[in-house]
């Protein structure tokens, strides 16, 4: 933990909009405030950058439909769940389970893709490492130098890199979601079986996350999956994670590009980021069925350079012996499979989301991004 910094999560604001929507201000440990029963006007603060607006027919898709949620048994017991372990009050829970609609938009997309599909590295790298994504993290970056600069030195992560995470996520708040946050955990926690104990987990969290910040949980919009603001924090990540780095006192992912820097460098940092250290290394793979053992040991990284060796996994990089490493299969549909060397770094990324594509993306984007920089800009930030 940071011994001394900006504030992090508990009791701090998400969304700038909550003051203006005059809810009720309760100590933590208290039942939800009142107006958690009836859902209010969105505010025109409530996101940094707007993207464009859904159709009417996406729109209407996203908003689901409303299920009796509030009757179900297994509701039910997690409200008394919430009412014993958190202090909620059970009338509260119930008038909020009564507004919640079954989104079917959330579960389509969050289904695994047909055991058919070919998954291609070169196709979804394509989708993040181009044009807009690089011209929009420059405009960022140029931007926001100062807390960008300023979260590498207190956390140690290059300043490229939580650029890139920005960027990929949600390319820097254009889109950080239309789905109601508590519509989208609640039909994921009861009515996918595959993952329900994560997506309680996380309501729960989003519950106590709306309580200690004063917000109205039927308001909070985000994506199919729950995540929120312009780094896509899951409710949980906001609590254990986010901080005020523009201190003003409240913690905004949504509104405060200054506090989504912040975040993402701690998260980064809390999960074991290595300052100075690689992300990855070249590789060449002799032969694939000898280094079969390499791909199975998975991450975190658990292997040497002369473990790799004996599998034929070689590098023509100078990797210190002591360096763990995991052998990282990038596949390319009917294609040759693109192979690197996963460092403690690269796991560290896989923290913020449990792809290999995404990691390696957020690295190349990162690297395309730093190579593009102005050099005035560079220099002036002390040749990050």
């Amino acid at each position: 933990m940071i011994a001394r910094g900006p504030r992090t999560g508990r009791g701090a604001l998400i969304g700038r909009s909550a003051a203006a929507a005059g809810l009720v201000a309760l100590a933590l440990g208290a039942a939800l405030p009142q107006s958690w029963a009836a859902a209010q006007p969105a505010s025109p603060e409530r996101r940094a950058v707007k993207g464009p607006k859904p159709s009417a027919a996406r729109a209407q898709s996203q908003a689901g439909t409303v299920s009796d949620y509030a009757s179900r048994d297994e509701v039910r017991t997690f409200i008394r769940t919430m009412v014993d372990r958190h202090g909620f009050t059970e009338e509260q829970l119930l008038r909020v389970f009564a507004k919640v609609r079954h989104s079917d938009a959330a579960l389509k997309l969050i289904a695994p893709a047909s055991p058919a599909f070919k998954r291609s590295w070169i196709a979804y790298r394509d989708r993040f490492v181009e044009p807009v994504r690089i011209r929009e993290g420059l405009r960022f970056w140029r931007e926001h130098a100062e807390p960008v600069r300023r979260a590498a030195e207190q956390f140690g992560v290059p300043e490229e890199i939580v650029v890139s995470i920005i960027g990929v996520e949600t390319i820097y708040g254009r889109n950080t979601g239309d789905f109601r946050v508590v519509d989208a955990l609640t039909t994921l926690a009861f009515d996918y079986p595959r993952r329900a104990p994560f997506f309680a987990e996380e309501l729960e969290q989003f519950l106590l996350l709306s309580r200690e910040q004063r917000i109205d949980p039927l308001r909070t919009k985000g994506s199919f999956a729950g995540a929120i603001g312009l780094p896509q924090f899951m409710p949980g990540s906001i609590r254990r994670y986010a901080v005020d780095f523009d201190g003003d006192g409240r913690i905004d992912l949504l509104a405060s590009p200054v506090d989504a820097i912040g975040s993402v460098a701690r998260f980064l940092s809390e999960h074991g980021w290595q300052t100075g250290a690689a992300t990855h290394f070249a590789v060449t793979v002799e032969d694939e069925a000898r280094a079969r053992p390499a791909l199975e040991a998975g991450i975190p990284p658990a292997l040497s350079p002369l473990e790799l060796t004996e599998m034929g996994v070689t590098s023509p990089n100078a990797i210190p012996p002591d360096t763990r490493l995991s052998l990282i299969d990038l596949p390319n549909g009917d294609d040759s499979t693109h192979y690197v060397l996963g460092a403690n770094n690269f796991w560290v990324i896989t923290r913020y989301n449990r792809s290999y594509f995404y990691a390696m993306a957020v690295i190349d984007l990162a690297a395309a991004l730093k190579f593009q920089r102005p050099p005035a800009a560079t220099a002036a930030a002390g040749g990050s």
